[in-house]
């Protein structure tokens, strides 16, 4: 949580002229002048250091390195990248299914391989997660001058690519928790269902790609996740 707090803070602290210029990110407190961009600077430094630092003493020096280490990419590589390629959201979702590897992590002390399971799903599921919010404002992406989409004819190939493969493929990857016995029957028929029907709305963006589809499709994202993950858990061998 701290972690994750203080890299947003220092999000906004990098981002804050760009913010501006977006709708959905022009009321961020950096940018209204609430706080200013040093007191975001120091307090999400703070915060980040207090989360790593707290981690490596009270938990295990693994979990504070995945912690420091997916913080470093966030920043130093996926929050510039966004201006330069829309090659950024991989890089994005490096950083961003870290989070149950450092709990994998906490919890046994390695990274045996239900942690790498569990970062595969989340690494697939940004992907159309990411593209339905990238579809939904992709002018103020393009005020801002974020590459975050293909400026091109290609840009709805692309939508549709990102967002429907890593949905296919995330069919077996949650099949593999049963295949190993981390998890029981239940939780392999609740998530094949979740499954099939996040892959429907995938391909819903991907066939007429509109705000309304990319909303549900953002909107099933949020519901399949945590359903999988809690499945997983009442179900597990």
């Amino acid at each position: 949580m701290l972690v994750s707090s203080g890299a947003a803070a220092l999000n906004q602290f990098m981002e804050r002229r760009f913010d501006g210029l977006m709708r959905r990110t022009a009321r961020r407190p950096v940018v209204l002048g609430g706080v200013s961009p040093l007191a975001a600077f120091i307090f999400g430094s703070c915060v980040s250091a207090v989360g790593i630092v707290y981690l490596d003493i009270f938990v295990n020096p693994l979990s504070s390195f995945i912690a420091a280490a997916a913080l470093g990419v966030y920043l130093g590589l996926y929050t510039p990248l966004k201006r330069v390629s829309p090659l950024c959201t991989l890089v994005g979702a490096v950083s961003g299914a870290a989070p149950p590897v450092i709990g994998w992590a906490a919890a046994s002390g390695t990274l045996g391989r239900g942690a790498w399971i569990l970062y595969t799903i989340l690494f697939l599921w940004q992907f159309p997660h990411f593209m339905a919010i990238a579809w939904m404002y992709r002018e103020d992406y393009d005020r801002a001058g974020y590459k975050i989409l293909p400026r091109s004819r290609n840009r709805r190939r692309f939508v549709a690519l990102q967002s429907v493969f890593p949905a296919i493929l995330l069919v077996p990857c949650i099949m593999v928790p049963w295949v190993i016995g981390l998890a029981g029957s239940v939780y392999l028929a609740g998530a094949t269902l979740l499954s099939i029907g996040f892959d429907d709305y995938a391909f819903r963006l991907a066939l007429t790609p509109s705000s309304s589809a990319a909303r549900r499709l953002l909107f099933a994202s949020i519901i399949y996740l945590p359903s999988v993950l809690l499945l997983m858990v009442l179900d597990k061998r």
